[in-house]
């Protein structure tokens, strides 16, 4: 996909549509179960625009800013909300479900909790 991503005779327009068709939902496969940190939504957003700086051909080394990357390219970051947007969809199929998937979703089990630090839900990550 490289030679078709870097490709100067084809359009950014095309290009951005080819990254969205074939590689983002490589990328996004298994989303809706991740629970995001902040630090993984930092390296989704940097991946975000990796791919787009690699599109138009401007090297690490150069002194451009993500937001001039952005208005050059004529996108916003969408990767995140994407697959936030994914996980809340996923959560409504859960949620009228009712079951074991119910009680994993919520966290709601009967029993000691374990020591230590406890676990990020998928629930704490949709509500940020």
């Amino acid at each position: 996909m490289k030679t078709i991503l870097t490709n100067k005779h084809i359009s950014i327009e095309t290009r951005k549509r080819a990254l969205q068709c074939y590689i983002e939902p490589v990328l996004m496969y298994g989303c809706e179960a991740w629970t995001i940190s902040k630090q993984f939504q930092n390296k989704l957003e940097a991946t975000e625009m990796w791919f787009l700086r690699r599109m138009l051909r401007i090297p690490w080394t150069a002194k451009k800013t993500n937001e001039r990357v952005l208005n050059q390219a004529n996108k916003r970051r969408s990767l995140v909300r994407t697959i936030r947007k994914r996980q809340a969809t996923f959560l409504g199929h859960v949620m009228r479900r009712g079951k074991l998937e119910h009680l994993v979703t919520t966290g709601k089990f009967e029993g000691k909790r374990s020591r230590g630090r406890q676990r990020e839900k998928i629930m704490d990550g949709l509500a940020t």
